[in-house]
C-alpha cells in the first residue's frame, strides 16, 4: 500500500499495452498493466478463431498510426506474437488474474485500485477493459438444465452437433463457418441480410448457404428457450421452433457500467464521458480502447488512444522513477 504507481492500466489489450509502451518509450517509469484474465489480450485469444485474419483497417475503417507501435495485418497468431514482442521489449509490470473492482480517488490525488485481497495505489489510471470482457446475453431466461450448452465462444463444441449461432457480425459468421465443415448448423439474425460482416466473410457465409452447409433463420428474433432432455429448445418468433443439441450467441459485448459508475465515471449514450485527451470527468482517470468506441473492434484505434493519453499525461511533466 506504500507504494505509488506512476501509471496504473486496468485491461492487458492493445490499448492497454499501447499506453503502457507508449508511455514508457516518452519516459514514464514505474507502470502497471492489470489483467483478469490469464494473459494479455484475451478478447483475441477467446473470441477469434484459429488462423483469423486481424486487419489493421477494420471493417475498412482506414487508420492511421499516431504513435511508435507499427501494426500491420496479420494472423490472430502473429498479433498475439508482436503483443508479446513490445511486452517483453519494455520494461511493463503486468499482473494477470487480478480483477479491479473499483477505483477510487483519493483527497491527496492518488487514486486506490481495489481488487479481490489487495488495493495499489497510482498516480494516473487509464481504464482499457473491452466491451467483451461481458459479452452480451439473451434478455430471456436460459434454464439451468441447459446453461451449459449456451456459449459465446467456441468452447465446448464438439463434432457431429446441432448448433445454432445467434448474430449476424463477424464472430457470429465465423463460428458458422468454421463449425459447419462438422456440425449441422443454423445461424439465425434477426436482420435480413449480413451487412454488419467484413466482406470477406459476407462471401464466405453466402457461399455456405448456397451449397446447403449452413441453414439460416433471417429476420427472425428468439422469443424463449427451454430445457428438452438437456438439449435446447429454440422458440423463434413467425418460424418452426427447432431443438439443437447447442446455442452459441456471439451479439458482441457491453459497457461494463457497474464498475465505471462504482469508479464515479459518468455515461452517456452507453459510453464513458471524456475529453479529447480520452481523460474522464475524474482528473487523472482515463478511458481508451472499445469502450469508447460506437462499435469495439478496431486495435489501431486502441493504439491511437494510448499514445494519446501517454502523450498528454507526459506533458503534465509526471515524475518518472528511472
Amino acid at each position: 500500500m506504500s507504494h505509488i504507481y506512476n501509471l496504473a492500466i486496468i485491461g492487458a489489450g492493445p490499448a492497454g499495452i499501447a499506453t503502457a509502451v507508449e508511455g514508457y518509450m516518452q519516459g514514464i517509469r514505474d507502470i502497471v498493466l492489470l489483467e483478469k484474465d490469464v494473459n494479455h489480450n484475451s478478447t483475441i485469444r477467446k473470441y477469434y478463431k484459429d488462423n483469423k485474419r486481424v486487419d489493421k483497417d477494420w471493417k475498412g475503417q482506414k487508420v492511421e498510426l499516431d504513435g511508435r507501435i507499427y501494426f500491420v495485418d496479420g494472423t490472430k497468431e502473429t498479433t498475439l506474437d508482436f503483443f508479446d514482442e513490445i511486452l517483453e521489449y519494455h520494461s511493463v509490470e503486468l499482473q494477470t488474474h487480478v480483477e479491479v473492482q473499483s477505483i477510487e480517488k483519493k483527497e491527496d490525488g492518488i487514486f486506490e485500485i481495489f481488487m479481490a485481497g489487495k488495493t495499489i495505489k497510482a498516480k494516473k489510471v487509464v481504464v482499457t477493459i473491452g466491451r467483451m470482457g461481458k459479452p452480451n446475453k439473451p434478455s430471456y431466461k436460459v434454464p439451468a438444465g441447459i446453461k451449459k450448452k449456451i456459449g459465446y465462444t467456441l468452447d465446448g463444441c464438439s463434432e457431429g452437433e446441432k448448433i445454432l449461432v445467434v448474430g449476424g457480425g463477424d464472430s457470429a459468421v465465423e463460428y458458422a463457418v468454421d463449425l459447419s465443415e462438422k456440425n449441422d448448423v443454423v445461424i439465425c439474425y434477426r436482420r435480413e441480410t449480413f451487412r454488419r460482416a467484413n466482406p470477406t466473410n459476407q462471401t464466405n457465409i453466402a457461399n455456405a448457404i448456397m451449397h446447403k452447409e449452413v441453414k439460416p433463420i433471417l429476420g427472425i428474433n428468439i422469443d424463449a428457450l427451454e430445457d428438452v432432455e438437456g438439449r435446447v429448445k429454440v422458440m423463434f418468433n413467425e418460424v418452426e421452433h427447432e431443438v439443437f443439441d447447442r446455442v452459441i450467441y456471439a451479439i458482441g459485448g457491453t459497457t461494463p457500467s457497474a464498475f465505471l459508475s462504482s469508479s464515479g465515471i459518468k455515461e452517456e449514450d452507453g459510453k464513458p464521458v471524456h475529453d479529447n485527451n480520452y481523460e474522464t470527468n475524474i482528473e487523472g482517470l482515463f478511458v481508451a480502447g472499445d469502450i469508447t468506441q460506437e462499435s469495439g473492434g478496431s486495435i489501431a484505434l486502441g493504439l491511437n488512444h494510448g499514445y494519446a493519453i501517454a502523450c498528454f499525461i507526459q506533458g503534465e511533466r509526471l515524475v518518472s522513477k528511472d
